[in-house]
């Protein structure tokens, strides 16, 4: 195992459990990038600031967790792509609406790219409109 794809594990559970941007701090660069076109996300510009958007998500959706289905390390591109399926309730106060109770169930795709050691740019491939339609948001 190299030492990109141990980095990427440890960065995508700190992601996806919300420590926000000081969880992911140790394996990212401070000046990391993000992007997506995903309307939800299509704003956020910056690893950082996905994180805490991450963080910010558990808080409203407090049994939100993910079920790995594929992580892969493509050497010569120096990249890691993390599947996932994403599930988690509405139940807390927050959000763009009241909670709604509603649940949602929803695929996305970690593209990590990696510079010297560190997270340096992460793509997020998502259906937004599908998991803010089952969460009553859209």
């Amino acid at each position: 195992m190299t030492s990109n794809i141990v980095a990427a594990q440890a960065f995508f559970e700190a992601c996806e459990t919300g420590q926000g941007a000081a969880g992911i701090a140790p394996f990212a660069h401070a000046d990391a990038t993000f992007s997506a076109q995903a309307g939800a996300i299509a704003e956020i510009a910056t690893l950082a600031d996905y994180a805490e958007w991450m963080k910010a998500l558990l808080g409203i959706l407090p049994d939100g967790a993910y079920e790995l289905t594929a992580f892969a390390e493509d050497l010569p591109r120096q990249t890691v792509v993390a599947a996932a399926v994403f599930t988690g309730t509405h139940t807390a106060s927050g959000g763009p609406v009241p909670a709604t109770g509603q649940a949602a169930q929803s695929d996305y795709v970690y593209v990590i790219r990696f510079t010297d050691g560190k997270v340096s740019h992460m793509t997020k491939v998502w259906n937004d409109g599908w998991a803010l339609k089952q969460l009553g948001w859209a």
